[in-house]
C-alpha cells in the first residue's frame, strides 16, 4: 500500500491496480453465478408445489443474478473500486437479509399451515375409515 486507502476508492479496478482482487472477483461471480443458476434450476423443481420456496429461490435467483452480472461487467469494462466494493457489499447483505430475515417468518407460516391441513385431512380420513358401509343384503325368501 503506497496510498491512503480512501484514494483505492477512484482507482479502475484492473489487474493492474488490484492484482489480488480482481482475477478472484470476477472469476468468483462468474462461479456463483453458474452456482445460483443450478441451485435455483434444482430447487424449484424440488419445491414445485410449494409456492412460499419458490418465492425465496427466485428472490435469491434475481438478486444474484443483479449482484453478480454486475460485478463481472464492472470487471470487464474497468470501473472504479467504488463500484465494485458497494455492489458486494449490498448485494451479498441483501442475500443475506433474504434467506435469514425475510423469509424464515413467510416459511415458518408456511409450514405451520400445511401442519394444519395434513392434521385435519388425516382427521376426516380416519373417521371416515371408521364407518362401515352395509352392503345391500338379500334376504333369502324360503
Amino acid at each position: 500500500m503506497t496510498r491512503p486507502p480512501w484514494e483505492y476508492l477512484f482507482l479502475a479496478f484492473n489487474s493492474h491496480n488490484f492484482p489480488d482482487l480482481f482475477y478472484p472477483t470476477w472469476v468468483g461471480a462468474l462461479g456463483f453465478l453458474a452456482a445460483l443458476v443450478l441451485l435455483y434450476l434444482v430447487q424449484t423443481r424440488r419445491f414445485r408445489g410449494h409456492p412460499a420456496y419458490l418465492e425465496l429461490y427466485e428472490w435469491l435467483l434475481w438478486t444474484g443474478l443483479v449482484t453478480f452480472n454486475l460485478l463481472w461487467i464492472y470487471a470487464l469494462f474497468v470501473f472504479d473500486f467504488v463500484f465494485v466494493l458497494a455492489t458486494e457489499v449490498i448485494g451479498l447483505g441483501l442475500l443475506v437479509w433474504i434467506r435469514f430475515v425475510r423469509f424464515p417468518p413467510i416459511l415458518a407460516s408456511y409450514e405451520a399451515q400445511r401442519q394444519r391441513e395434513r392434521y385435519f385431512a388425516g382427521r376426516r380420513s380416519r373417521a371416515e375409515a371408521t364407518i362401515r358401509v352395509r352392503g345391500s343384503r338379500r334376504r333369502r325368501r324360503g
